[in-house]
């Protein structure tokens, strides 16, 4: 790992993710949202909000999942970071979020609950640190990472990006 990334790996005390990167978890609400209140997607209360560091390297990839909630991804340092959506209609966009307004890059960028999305370092030997804030609170429960044969067979145009960024 790159000696600058490896600092701040160790000084924000990241962990692996399961889709790919580091992350820490830098906030969930004391408040809770009841089960009755969400609707039959959710398995149980969860907070109102929780927020996490997110930190991807060039050399790896955030792979295709998704979650029951919406999520607003802040951009912090280092090289933009590609996000790559298919909303529930199968339409797929391109984000970069960054701070090159020039080129349309945006600092944070909401991707609305049930779209699959995946994440990729803009620029090779770099790293991008963004946070993600997820509303109501995220719960591992709510998280389903996408196996490369049913997103393919669900959203064949888009075989070469799906293939690009799942594992499994």
């Amino acid at each position: 790992m790159d000696v600058k990334i490896e600092k701040i790996v160790n000084k924000l005390d990241l962990l692996p993710h399961p889709e790919g990167g580091f992350y820490k978890e830098t906030y969930r609400s004391g408040g809770v949202i009841p089960k009755e209140t969400l609707g039959h997607e959710f398995s149980g209360a969860r907070n109102y909000c929780t927020a996490i560091y997110f930190l991807l390297t060039s050399n790896n990839f955030s792979a295709f999942h998704r979650i029951k909630q919406d999520e607003i991804w802040h951009f912090y340092t280092g090289s933009s970071l590609y996000v790559h959506v298919i909303d529930p209609n199968g339409l797929y966009t391109k984000y970069t979020v960054g701070t090159n307004f020039e080129k349309g890059e945006q600092p944070q960028l909401l991707v609305p609950a049930g779209c699959w999305f995946a994440s990729s370092v803009k620029d090779d030997s770099s790293y991008s640190l963004v946070g993600c804030t997820v509303s109501p609170g995220f719960d591992f429960n709510d998280f389903e990472l996408a196996k490369r044969e049913d997103l393919i067979a669900a959203y064949p145009d888009y075989k070469d990006v799906i293939t690009q960024f799942t594992r499994i």
